[in-house]
This record gives C-alpha cells, structure tokens and sequence, in this order.
C-alpha cells in the first residue's frame, strides 16, 4: 500500500482523520509521535518560518524544500497546504511536488494574490489535469474559497460551494475542502450535497472534534491555529517577562 493511498483512506465521513498542521521538520514530528496517522501542513505557518507572508509569497522553491524535509522526518505520509499552485503548469507541478515525498495537497480556488474566485470551470479543468499528470500518486484536496471570500450572500456561498465542490470531485479531486464556515447546518447541508469527503477546519474551537464528526465530515485540520497558540504566549508571555528580567518557566 503507498503512502497516498493510506492517506486517501483515512477520509471517512462521520469518522473523520484529525490532521493537526505542522509547519517544519520539528512541529512534524511532533504530530508523528504523538500518534496521528498523516501530517498535514499550513502554507500561513509555513510561509511564516520561511520568512515570508502567506498567499504565494514565499518562492515556490523555498516551499518544496520545507516540503521535502517534513515528508523525509517523518514516516506518515505528509499534505501540504500548496495554495493554488504557484502559477506551475499542472504536468510540473506533479513532478516536482512528486519529488518531494510529500502525497497529498491543497489546492485553492481563488487567486492568493487578488482574492478573487477564480472560474469554477477553469478551476475544475486545472485540477483535472493535475489528476491526469499524477494518477493516483497524489491525493487532492480543492479547497472551495466562496466563504471565506464572502463569495454572495451566505445562500449563494452555499448553494456556489456545493456547486463547486462536485464539479471539483467529478475533475479527480479525492476531498473537497469549503474553508470558513463552523455554522453546523451549513456543514451538514455541505455533506448530504456534496458527493464525496469533506474536509472542514476546526477554526477557533467553536464545535468540538466529536461535534464535527457527528456532522459527517471526513477530515478536519486546523490552518496555522496551533503555530499562533504557540507563538502568542512566546510574544505575549514569555519573551515579556524574560524583559521584565523573571522566569517565565515558573508558572
């Protein structure tokens, strides 16, 4: 069995994979040992250690090389948050995201660099032939931005994201991910229409895990959420009271 298709079958509705995000080598290995089945990552998170800020400003050769260090730390297979490509033709995309060892990957469908949506049928033809160049050696999550992009009103981000989402599936894609709603009916209309696995992101706590489960979700992850609860209490906690010349590790 390869890594991809491991990770391909640990989408299932109702008893969804957890895929806390990593963003290095270390904070992978992390989620490895602490006992989860794949390590996904954020392109926020990692765009911050690279130095750069998230929505493709980090040059995509920087990206591939964070990639193929997480993918070669770890033994789960590893998905990346890959934003929308970095402008690569889908035939070099495959191969050189392939290379990195990494086996699954976000792809969004609005233009990290204007917010636009872009075109659903553009999109679904960009995604199908990202399957074709990598048969089943990648595992495809599209993510559905019209929430988060505030694509029409809430109706219309619904009835657009639903609409999306399957044409994304019938392209090749193995998950859908309609990123920014926690609202439960919307997430329970999103799976009884959407006609494959869905990914959610677990946002800022507001449904517990077992919530989201019982909701029917496949997948939930958690965007740069566990960096920043990491990086808030050094800059707000730590680094202040080392200023303050007292010993934060006390507490």
């Amino acid at each position: 069995m390869t890594l991809a298709t491991t990770l391909r079958d640990l989408h299932v509705p109702g008893t969804p994979v957890v895929l806390p995000n990593a963003w290095d080598a270390a904070s992978a290995r992390m989620v490895e040992e602490a006992g989860f089945p794949a390590v996904a990552t954020s392109s926020f998170a990692t765009a911050t250690i690279l130095g750069y800020d998230d929505g493709e400003s980090a040059p995509v050769d920087d990206v591939l090389a964070a990639t193929a260090r997480i993918a070669r730390t770890v033994s789960v297979p590893v998905t990346v948050d890959f934003e929308r490509g970095f402008r690569l033709a889908p035939a070099e995309l495959v191969e050189r995201f392939v290379a990195t060892g990494a086996v699954g990957l976000n792809l969004e469908d609005s233009d990290p660099a204007t917010g636009a949506m872009v075109e659903a049928g553009e999109q679904a033809e960009f995604l199908a032939a990202v399957r074709a160049a990598a048969g089943a050696d990648l595992v495809i999550n599209a993510r559905v931005d019209t929430f988060i992009r505030r694509a029409g009103a809430p109706e219309e981000q619904l009835r657009s994201a639903i609409d999306r989402a399957n044409r994304y599936l019938a392209a090749g894609a193995d998950c859908v991910y309609p990123i920014g709603t926690s609202d439960p009916d919307v997430i329970q209309s999103l799976v009884k229409e959407i006609s494959g696995p869905v990914n959610v992101s677990f946002g800022q706590g507001d449904r517990s895990l077992a919530e989201l489960a019982g909701l029917g979700v496949a997948r939930i992850t958690f965007g740069p959420m566990l960096q920043r609860h990491l990086y808030d209490r050094l800059a707000g906690a730590v680094l202040p009271a080392l200023v303050a010349g007292e010993n934060p590790f006390l507490s």
